[in-house]
């Protein structure tokens, strides 16, 4: 059954990377979270899209020169003028925990490619397998130096590379990477693309796909799983084309 990611949570009704968007994602039929991970000054792993906190939260500036402390006084639903609760920056630990109990898939996107964090991938790692998480997690980033660094501290852990152009014997080249899947935008998902990495055994979960058309057009195409602000309405479709959730 493909996976449905529910991007930073239920991003399209909760404000993003917050437990509440997690819980939210699952409560409607999320089978996968996908969120982003960047790192504090004290080197606190946390779940927020944007180098900087300007965009989604109260404060300004990049988040690595917060410690984890001055990062919880911030609201991390500000942007979002239709939500009135205070919400948090959450950490690793926190969707871990929730995660645990239950049947659900995390893709942690390693967001080092603007800033570069001292050893965030094998911060990341031990954290996962410290819960013992490895067996429903998958990691993925646009930058693939860092997941062949994933790939250097766990060969257990599946990476998938991310990219947002249409890319030449793409499944070849993940294999070079040695990564275990493809995590296109959507528009670079093309049948053959989907077909051509199924035959070298990688699996193709595209993002962000928040079209009800272009996720039946995904799932008839035979993706492995879909990355959406709205897992809903992923939902609602899986069941009309397999006739359950």
């Amino acid at each position: 059954m493909i996976i449905n990611y529910g991007h930073r949570g239920a991003s399209g009704y909760f404000p993003e990377n917050t437990m509440v968007a997690f819980e939210k994602a699952i409560e409607m039929g999320a089978t996968g979270i996908e969120t982003d991970v960047q790192m504090t000054k004290d080197g606190v792993l946390v779940l927020i899209h944007d180098e900087y906190v300007n965009r989604t939260t109260d404060g300004i500036g990049l988040v690595k020169d917060y410690t984890y402390k001055e990062l919880m006084k911030l609201n991390a639903s500000t942007y979002m003028k239709n939500y009135t609760n205070k919400t948090s920056i959450p950490t690793v630990e926190e969707l871990l925990a929730l995660a645990k109990n239950q049947d659900i898939i995390i893709n942690f996107e390693i967001k080092s490619g603007v800033i570069l964090y001292p050893n965030i991938e094998e911060n990341l790692i031990n954290l996962i397998y410290k819960e013992q998480f490895q067996n429903n997690v998958i990691l993925s980033n646009f930058n693939h130096y860092s997941l062949v660094k994933c790939k250097e501290v766990s060969r257990e852990i599946p990476t998938g590379i991310l990219y947002m152009e249409a890319l030449y014997k793409v499944e070849d080249y993940c294999s070079t990477v040695g990564a275990n899947a493809l995590h296109p935008y959507f528009y670079c998902a093309q049948p053959e693309v989907i077909q051509n990495a199924h035959e070298k055994g990688l699996k193709v979960n595209p993002f962000t796909v928040n079209d009800e058309g272009a996720m039946n057009n995904l799932i008839l195409a035979g993706v492995d799983g879909i990355i959406t602000n709205y897992p809903d309405k992923l939902k609602n479709i899986m069941e009309d084309v397999y006739g359950k959730a």
